[in-house]
């Protein structure tokens, strides 16, 4: 008879209580810190709750009140649950309301985000960064800031060099991810008062300026925050605009994972032949990872309008806090020791990055406007 049937039933407990235990203290003060920014937002509308979020994360890293029982709790907040929020962002993209920009506005809106990423990508080669820091810094500055970051991530497959141990690999991979998300709350907020004076400078009217807004600026509540300086209309346009952008999430992070694979299969002939063995079941995530595709079928049922609008108001919350959460476990990993460490070049790139992109969203706004 076989082994299975005739050996006793283990008394061992099960490892999910325990696994709960230890994700559930670091997740908790995730939370907590999402709705006490949240709570803020709502009586101060100038503060953001994502921007709040990553400051606190960071302000309590480099402080040192983050004891280790929080980091298991804390890597839940900075991927399963970023993820969901990704997914409930979909929720407030109509593909009417983009469409109804007009064909130069989307023209404008595929011009930064590939541009801009392309950009990113020359630029980091020329200036020699690491590849995947490179491309952190390109997706996060030219499509939705520290959630493109994150997804980016995701994506990507940390570079390991010769005989390099996996661990010391992940933790620098890490480090690239803390400092592209670092980069994106410096220069973004640098482009709130920033941007309304460009606009006023250039003598543009509200839908130019929300336009020039919306393309230009790195995170969705960056751009609520400088439009909002404008006037209601620009910051409308503004909105509809970055959430342009942020739709191109999607197929962007469907395309990295799509060269991922390909560089792997260059890289490992075993991969490349389909051989069944460790190499090759870690070739990478999938095509187009899960997220992902939730993120397309809730703009895709959005747009059908036929969710009901106290659905709506119900989900936007939850997606805010999800979102404020996850920011505040990533910006947990913002540590100025780190930001030392890796040098002026990645600031030089970010800082590319975002005239380049400046550049492309007002050429546009100035075109069709």
């Amino acid at each position: 008879m076989p082994r299975s049937l005739t050996a006793p039933r283990s008394t061992a407990p099960s490892p999910a209580p325990g696994r709960v235990r230890r994700v559930l203290p670091g997740l908790a003060v995730s939370v907590v810190v999402a709705v006490a920014a949240y709570a803020l937002s709502l009586a101060v509308p100038a503060a953001s709750t994502a921007l709040v979020a990553i400051l606190l994360g960071a302000l309590a890293a480099n402080i040192g009140v983050l004891p280790g029982v929080l980091r298991p709790g804390l890597d839940v907040a900075a991927k399963p649950v970023l993820r969901i929020g990704i997914v409930l962002l979909g929720l407030q993209l109509a593909l009417g309301d983009i469409l109804a920009l007009g064909p130069g506005v989307i023209v404008l809106i595929v011009a930064v985000v590939a541009g801009g990423t392309a950009a990113g990508i020359l630029l980091g080669r020329a200036l020699r960064i690491p590849r995947t820091q490179a491309l952190l810094i390109a997706c996060g500055f030219s499509i939705c800031g520290a959630a493109a970051v994150a997804a980016a991530a995701g994506a990507l497959t940390p570079d390991r060099e010769d005989g390099e141990d996996e661990e010391v690999a992940t933790e620098r991979f890490e480090t690239q991810v803390a400092t592209a998300v670092a980069l994106v709350v410096v220069f973004g907020t640098v482009l709130i008062p920033l941007m309304p004076v460009l606009t006023g400078a250039f003598g543009l009217g509200d839908r130019a300026a929300g336009t020039w807004i919306g393309a230009s600026v790195h995170e969705v509540a960056q751009v609520v925050a400088a439009g909002s300086l404008v006037g209601e209309d620009a910051l409308r346009v503004a909105v509809l605009v970055k959430l342009g952008r942020v739709l191109l999430l999607a197929p962007m992070i469907a395309l990295l994972v799509a060269a991922e694979r390909r560089g792997r299969r260059r890289t490992d002939p075993a991969a490349a032949h389909g051989a069944d063995d460790a190499g090759a079941r870690r070739s990478g995530p999938p095509l187009v990872p899960l997220f992902v595709i939730g993120f397309l079928v809730a703009v895709a049922v959005r747009s059908t309008g036929l969710i009901p609008t106290a659905v709506l108001d119900v989900a936007k919350p939850v997606q805010t806090l999800c979102l404020a959460a996850a920011m505040f476990a990533l910006g947990t990993g913002v540590r100025i020791a780190l930001l030392r460490q890796v040098g002026g070049r990645p600031v030089v790139l970010a800082a590319a990055v975002t005239v380049v992109v400046g550049l492309l969203g007002g050429a546009g706004a100035l075109l069709t406007s």
